[in-house]
């Protein structure tokens, strides 16, 4: 189940075991104490702390704790299993894995149905990719840039993008011919009920991954999960708000129209889409 990576100053194969790596060049990197590899070059750094900050993370990790986005997380590892369910020795990345929530449920799913697959979770923000390591030490954990990712060429059977830039070029390098994206963003009407307590006006995204994703790509199929919820109390209203964008957004009014809530109903509405590399 180790995942084979490839050194992202030359993306020659790296080897060695699970505390140190060198490529035939001779760049050499050594696991971190938690067991993720840090294999983001200061080069493909925009600040110097990139991607989401320790409190962001910590937020996150409470809010999906409770379990409100549970059943997405099953229906994605359900959907991540039939698409690769044929193939052998599948090798699968989820790319902006965050703190591992979703990337865990797909290795609980795996576990199920095969021990002969390779996966391991990706993300630019090295405070998520340490709480991934809290989540399972049997997968590969990575701190890297998904615009340029340390695996070799046409070497995935997989890539699941949950919520996170898509970035064609490099799917269509690192995807085998007529391998997968697994895309989650989303829908039109997710936490709409939050949106229009915070918002003046509530503007529709109208995202389409395939106009970004262009003529590299075919669509598949695409798989709504709607679902509604209830945030019992103040603190998990609190917890949501610090997770998601809408909270570095919010102003004082929106704010106190929030506090005065002592429970809030929301709907969950995410978008599955599927495609294929051509």
């Amino acid at each position: 189940m180790t995942f084979e990576l490839n050194c992202p100053v030359c993306l020659k194969p790296l080897e060695g075991d699970n505390k140190h790596l060198e490529c035939p060049d001779r760049h050499s990197y050594d696991a971190a104490k938690q067991g993720y590899w840090n294999l983001l070059l200061a080069n493909q750094k925009r600040s110097k702390d990139p991607g989401d900050n320790a409190e962001m993370v910590l937020a996150r990790r409470q809010f999906l704790a409770l379990g409100h986005y549970q059943p997405l997380a099953d229906t994605i590892a359900q959907q991540l299993v039939s698409i690769v369910t044929e193939k052998p020795a599948p090798r699968i990345l989820d790319m902006g894995c965050g703190e591992g929530y979703y990337t865990h449920r797909m290795h609980q799913q795996l576990e199920l149905t095969s021990n002969d697959y390779q996966l391991a979770g990706l993300d630019i923000s090295k405070h998520a990719v340490k709480a991934a390591c809290n989540q399972t030490k049997a997968l590969t954990w990575m701190v890297a840039s998904g615009a340029r990712m340390p695996v070799a060429d046409g070497s995935l059977d997989l890539i699941t993008v949950l919520f996170s830039r898509l970035m064609p070029d490099e799917f269509s390098r690192t995807l085998k011919p007529g391998a997968e994206l697994l895309i989650a963003y989303p829908g039109e009407d997710h936490l709409i009920e939050l949106r229009h307590l915070i918002y003046d006006q509530v503007r529709h995204s109208g995202f389409d991954p395939a106009a970004v994703l262009g003529a590299q790509f075919e669509a598949l199929a695409t798989e709504s999960v709607r679902y509604t919820f209830t945030l019992p109390d103040q603190a998990q209203i609190a917890q949501l708000l610090a997770m998601t964008p809408h909270g570095w957004r919010i102003n004082q009014a929106a704010r106190d129209r929030l506090a005065a809530l002592d429970h809030l109903e929301l709907t969950l509405d995410v978008s599955l889409a599927r495609f294929k590399r051509l």
